[in-house]
């Protein structure tokens, strides 16, 4: 096209100087500066023209954005912020930026069960949220409870079999089933929990009349009975100060959570029983669901799948090196290597809470094979 362009333009200038010259043709070269130039002042209004649509795209893109909004209790760099992150990530990068995740973290908009008591209630503040799957429990989540009983997941390969099987879309999908109107989108993890307390511990015998912090979950209360403790129920927003002050003689965590909190200052002994691995489960409501396209939909769930692998690569090596540094720090880390009387103690809540579910408990059990 530009050849063609600039054979026209010879051709002009070869017709003007035969008509100044009676029509006489002349071998002189005629003065062709002209046409680069114009044509390069061209492609320049065109650059300028593409850069400024360019522009006014990507503002209108940013304008027309779809915003969901993401809690997280914990901060941006325990290995549950940074899933949040990647999540974040992908989402904007498959949708061109046509849809936005803002990251609310720290617990900025409440406990878990304060969150999802708004996204049930249409209260239209979050659309998504990083939960415990625990924490479905209060909500009908029987299934998920399976997941929080003590001792079921016997590795990290174990859950990982169970979130990366058919089962796991099963769980996912109980809460949209049984009218929660929530809908899970992919699992993850954040290490084994264990027990951390005030005073100086050296096994189960230990929490034997000692106050420690349980969110409001059945599977939770049970467990702390069943090694003889009480079972105090405190927010997680109020639980350092519980423990400062007394009122918590302990509590349980993963470990990361547990030193990006700082627990690690008002209780500095740490017991690695492992008591259930900390399985997280990322939901949105089924009010900003349905505000989606299905393409929008699908980005949705396509990045929650590499959140999800995300997550499996970092857990374990985020959690060795935060225990290590806890270790260096002087916090009193016990190791312990006999399970059995944890799990003889906690026999009753797995067989109070699998009741009309033993099967499908079964079934994640022998995940383990």
């Amino acid at each position: 096209m530009k050849r063609k362009v600039l054979s026209t333009l010879l051709c002009a200038t070869m017709v003007v100087s035969m008509a100044a010259c009676g029509g006489k043709t002349t071998t002189d070269g005629g003065n062709t500066s002209a046409a680069p130039a114009a044509t390069e002042k061209a492609a320049e209004s065109k650059a300028e023209t593409t850069a400024e649509t360019t522009a006014e795209t990507a503002a209108k893109a940013s304008e027309d954005a779809i915003v969901l909004t993401y809690a997280e209790v914990n901060p941006l760099d325990t290995i549950v912020g940074m899933t949040g992150q990647k999540f974040k990530e992908e989402v904007e990068s498959r949708s061109n930026g046509s849809i936005i995740i803002d990251i609310q973290a720290s617990g900025v908009l409440g406990t878990e069960n304060e969150v999802l008591d708004g996204m049930l209630g249409g209260t239209g503040t979050v659309d998504i949220s990083r939960i415990s799957a625990f924490a479905l429990t209060s909500y009908g989540g029987e299934k998920s409870k399976l997941l929080s009983l003590p001792y079921t997941f016997v590795s990290r390969d174990h859950f990982w079999k169970f979130a990366e099987s058919d089962l796991a879309r099963e769980f996912l999908d109980e809460p949209s089933q049984n009218g929660t109107n929530l809908i899970g989108l992919f699992y993850g993890e954040e290490g084994f929990r264990h027990f951390f307390t005030k005073d100086p511990v050296s096994g189960i015998d230990d929490f034997k009349g000692k106050k420690i912090r349980v969110s409001n979950d059945p599977v939770m209360v049970g467990l702390v009975s069943g090694l003889g403790a009480n079972a105090t129920e405190v927010a997680f927003t109020e639980l350092y100060s519980a423990l400062q002050t007394g009122v918590c003689d302990g509590a349980e965590q993963p470990i990361a959570n547990y030193k990006s909190n700082a627990f690690d200052e008002v209780a500095p002994n740490l017991i690695l029983d492992g008591h259930t691995l900390g399985a997280i489960q990322v939901v949105i409501s089924e009010d900003a669901w349905n505000k989606l396209t299905e393409e929008q939909q699908n980005i949705l769930m396509e990045a929650g799948k590499a959140a999800g692998e995300y997550n499996k690569s970092i857990s374990e090596q985020k959690e060795n090196e935060v225990l290590d540094a806890l270790r260096a720090s002087g916090v009193n880390v016990v190791d312990v290597d006999d399970k059995t009387p944890w799990q003889e103690a906690t026999k009753q809540v797995i067989a109070d809470n699998i009741k009309g579910q033993e099967d499908l408990y079964q079934k994640i059990l022998d995940l383990a094979k």
